[in-house]
């Protein structure tokens, strides 16, 4: 499995209305045969595209567990859900599983209003995952 480290930037106004940048970065490492993808910044329009190349290589290196840590994720858009959405049904076209790592409120409860969480098992931490299984 190769790692991969991926940051993007593009401007965005902030609370003073100068511009600072927005990242989105993502780590890539294998533990136990599962794929973790480690994801920080925003997991919107602009950093969803990432996110969704970043499973795809995984998948095309064989990798069909995958878990999707989102601790370091503060922000996700309808963008974001369609990304999380379809790297399921990418991972479950060949008999995978994906699983999901929400401790962020925000986060998490966006995905309770998609009803994502009769979907996915949303878990606290990568740790919580290794003792369920």
């Amino acid at each position: 499995m190769r790692y991969y480290e991926t940051v993007m930037t593009r401007p965005a106004p902030g609370i003073s209305g100068t511009v600072r940048a927005v990242d989105i970065v993502v780590h890539t490492h294998q533990a136990d045969g599962v794929v973790v993808l480690t994801v920080a910044g925003e997991l919107d329009v602009v950093g969803g595209p990432e996110l969704r190349q970043r499973v795809m290589a995984c998948v095309a290196d064989g990798g069909t567990r995958l878990v999707l840590d989102l601790s370091g994720v503060d922000y996700i858009d309808s963008f974001g859900v369609g990304v999380l959405v379809g790297a399921l049904k990418r991972v479950r076209l060949l008999d995978g599983d994906l699983q999901l790592v929400v401790p962020e409120r925000q986060v998490r409860r966006v995905l309770e209003l998609c009803n994502l969480d009769r979907v996915f098992t949303l878990y606290q931490s990568v740790a919580e995952i290794g003792d369920g299984r």
